[in-house]
């Protein structure tokens, strides 16, 4: 009986010194947890704090800045680029700020940006082209915000050159957006940069009608079409000796604004004029003989 016992007070010893540890650990994990809490809560909450103040301190900056832009003598072609640049610089600034503020080694950070930059550099690995693109047309300038150019089968006026694509407003006020790699692979022509375009208008008459005399009136409703300019000043030469007939080129030159204007309208003007001073045009023409049997 008394083995017994001895056994009994022998397991009850242990179990009460198991419970104590399981105690003691149980209370330093929660005086852990507790003053983690303490160090880390205030640190995190201030950290939250900070990005809101933050942003909305940015947003405030960014508003300046764009006002400061509009008044200034800054080129438009590259003021939407300098916005974007320094809102985003801004914003990283801010953020490495907020990891201070939350007990992040900067270092550390700074390697987990690199990180996470090569990452999405190479999730989008084209949009990357693009910027570089971007740069590209920024620092060469083949085209500027306003200008008239024809890029990737579209033609329009360049309305904004972001960072990654470019804004163009067709003539059928249609928005196109180009991506800048598509437009820096192809080839871009400029129609503003002369700052005036000829329009090249063929039109027919028959032989033997009077080409001078058609010349003329040709000439005539150029010089009071309010549309064409003269300086550089038009001309109508002979272009072709065709199969039915003797082909004019109407040379009117037109603002970019205008082309189109010039285009329709001045062409229906010039075959209005030649109608009405009895100039047909040169329908194709056939001659047919007779033999006797």
């Amino acid at each position: 009986m008394q083995t017994t016992q001895n056994v009994t007070d022998a397991a009850k010893t242990a179990g009460l010194e198991a419970g104590g540890t399981i105690m003691n650990s149980l209370g330093g994990f929660m005086t852990a947890i507790q003053e983690g809490v303490g160090t880390y809560g205030l640190k995190i909450v201030g950290g939250i704090v900070a990005l809101i103040v933050g942003l909305w301190i940015i947003k405030v900056i960014m508003k300046g800045i764009t006002k400061a832009f509009d008044k200034s003598k800054v080129d438009s072609t590259l003021r939407p680029f300098l916005v974007t640049l320094v809102n985003f610089l801004l914003k990283v600034l801010l953020f490495i700020s907020i990891a201070g503020i939350v007990g992040i080694p900067t270092a550390t950070f700074a390697a987990l940006l690199a990180a996470v930059g090569l990452a999405i550099g190479g999730a989008f690995n084209g949009s990357l082209g693009h910027m570089a693109a971007g740069v590209m047309l920024l620092v060469f300038r083949p085209f500027k915000v306003g200008d008239l150019i024809e890029v990737d089968g579209k033609l329009g006026f360049v309305k904004e050159i972001s960072v990654f694509v470019t804004i163009l407003e067709t003539f059928q006020n249609k928005t196109e957006i180009i991506p800048n790699g598509a437009i820096t692979a192809g080839t871009i022509t400029n129609l503003t940069t002369i700052g005036n375009l000829r329009v090249d208008m063929p039109f027919g008459i028959k032989y033997g009608a009077d080409i001078k005399k058609a010349k003329e009136i040709v000439m005539n409703v150029m010089a009071n079409d309010p549309n064409v300019l003269q300086d550089p000043a038009p001309r109508v030469a002979v272009n072709n000796l065709g199969a039915n007939g003797v082909e004019l080129l109407a040379l009117p030159y037109a603002t970019c604004e205008a082309y189109w204007d010039v285009y329709w309208d001045t062409r229906q003007k010039i075959v209005e004029a030649l109608g009405e001073a009895g100039y047909e045009a040169p329908l194709p023409q056939r001659l047919v003989t007779m033999q006797n049997a």
